[in-house]
C-alpha cells in the first residue's frame, strides 16, 4: 500500500516524465523538416537594397569643400575684387567680359563663335554663311545671360528658355520633373559656399537629365551664375577665360573641384588684367581725343569699351552717328594708334582697342 505522498509523487511526476519522452521521441521522427531558422547557414544572396537619395552626393562635396577650404578661400576673396571692380567700373565693363566669356564657352562646347562674329551677331544680328544659326542663338543666350536677368534659382526653366510641350505624352520624362530633382539637391546643399555649389551643380547637370539641348554651355552659364549669387557688380563668375581646364568631367569630387577652383582663379585673373587694360586705354583715349568736338568721339570711345570688336557699321547702329561721322573718328584714332584694325581686308573691318 501507497503512502500519501507516494501516491502525490507518482501522479504529479510519472505523468509528465512520461509526456515529455513521448514528444521527444516524437520530434526526433520527424527528420524531414527544417530545423530552426538560427541554425541554417546564412547563405542566400542578398535581396535588393534601397538606393540612396540624391541628396547623398551632397557629403562627398562637404568632405571636398574641407580638403579646398584655404584655396576656395584664395578664389572668392579674388572673386570679390572682381565684384567691387565692376561695380565700381563703368556698365560696358560687365558686359565686355561677358561676351568674351561667351565666346571661350562656345568653343568649349564645341560650337567655336569667334569673337568677332559673335558681335556682329549680338549687335547687328548680323551673320555669314559659314556660321551655324543654331551656335550663334547658343551663344546669343549665354550673353544675355551672363549680363543679367534672374538667375536660375527663381526660374530654371525660364532661365534656360526651355518648356515641356503641351502635347507631351503621358509616359515621356517632363523636363520639370528632371529639372526638379536637380533643384532639390542644390537647395538641400545651401550650407555649401556658392562656388562649390556652382561645381557639384554643373557635374550632376547631365546625371539630372538636363543635357539635351546644348548641355555643357547651359551647365556652365548657370554654374557660374550660382557662384557669383551673392555678388552685385559680377553676377557671373569667369569659368572659361583662363583656359575650360576646370570644367573638363572626371575624377572623384576633391580633384574636379580642385580642378574647378584652379580654372576660376586663372579666368578671374585674366578678367581682371583685361579691365586694367581696358581703364588704362580709356584714361589714355580720353586724353587724346579732349581736342575733338561733338558727340561721336565719347559716343565711340565708349563702345570700344564694352565691345571688344567693333566695326564701322556696329559703331553706327550703336552710337546713333552717321556713318562719314563715324569712318572719319576711327580713322583718326587709328592714324594716333588708339585702336588697330585686326581683319587687313578692305571690306568688314573691325577694330579693336589697341594695348
Amino acid at each position: 500500500m501507497k503512502t500519501q505522498a507516494s501516491v502525490l509523487t507518482d501522479d504529479f511526476n510519472d505523468p509528465l516524465i512520461t509526456i515529455e519522452a513521448d514528444e521527444e521521441a516524437h520530434e526526433e521522427d520527424l527528420w524531414f523538416l527544417p530545423g530552426p531558422l538560427e541554425e541554417e547557414p546564412d547563405d542566400l544572396p542578398p535581396g535588393p537594397r534601397a538606393e540612396p537619395p540624391d541628396t547623398a552626393v551632397i557629403e562627398d562635396w562637404a568632405k571636398a569643400e574641407g580638403v579646398h577650404a584655404a584655396r576656395l578661400a584664395r578664389v572668392a576673396g579674388r572673386l570679390g575684387a572682381l565684384d567691387d571692380r565692376l561695380l565700381r567700373g563703368p556698365d560696358g565693363w560687365l558686359h565686355r567680359l561677358a561676351l568674351i566669356e561667351a565666346a571661350d564657352l562656345s568653343w568649349f562646347a564645341g560650337d567655336r563663335v569667334s569673337a568677332d562674329r559673335l558681335a556682329l551677331w549680338i549687335s547687328m544680328r548680323l551673320s555669314g554663311a559659314q556660321d551655324d544659326p543654331n551656335a550663334l542663338a547658343r551663344v546669343g543666350w549665354a550673353v544675355r545671360r551672363l549680363t543679367g536677368g534672374p538667375g536660375p534659382k527663381a526660374d530654371l526653366a525660364a532661365f534656360l528658355d526651355r518648356r515641356d510641350p503641351e502635347n507631351i505624352e503621358g509616359s515621356a520624362e517632363r523636363f520639370e520633373d528632371r529639372a526638379g530633382g536637380w533643384l532639390d539637391v542644390m537647395a538641400a546643399a545651401a550650407e555649401l559656399h556658392p562656388i562649390t555649389r556652382a561645381c557639384m551643380g554643373f557635374h550632376l547637370w547631365s546625371l539630372a537629365g538636363l543635357g539635351q539641348h546644348g548641355d555643357q554651355m547651359e551647365a556652365a552659364v548657370t554654374a557660374s551664375r550660382i557662384a557669383a549669387s551673392d555678388g552685385s557688380g559680377a553676377i557671373f563668375a569667369p569659368l572659361a577665360m583662363g583656359g575650360a581646364g576646370g570644367l573638363r568631367v572626371s575624377g572623384l569630387p576633391p580633384e574636379r573641384l580642385a580642378r574647378w577652383l584652379d580654372g576660376m582663379n586663372s579666368a578671374i585673373l585674366t578678367a581682371m588684367r583685361h579691365l586694367d587694360d581696358t581703364q588704362t586705354w580709356s584714361v589714355r583715349a580720353e586724353g587724346a581725343m579732349s581736342q575733338l568736338s561733338g558727340r561721336t568721339p565719347a559716343a565711340l570711345r565708349s563702345v570700344l569699351t564694352e565691345w571688344p570688336l567693333v566695326s564701322a557699321p556696329m559703331a553706327e547702329a550703336l552710337t546713333g552717328a552717321s556713318r562719314a561721322a563715324v569712318q572719319r573718328n576711327l580713322a583718326w584714332m587709328d592714324e594716333r594708334c588708339l585702336i588697330r584694325e585686326v581683319t587687313q581686308q578692305g571690306r568688314f573691318r573691325m577694330w579693336r582697342i589697341k594695348d
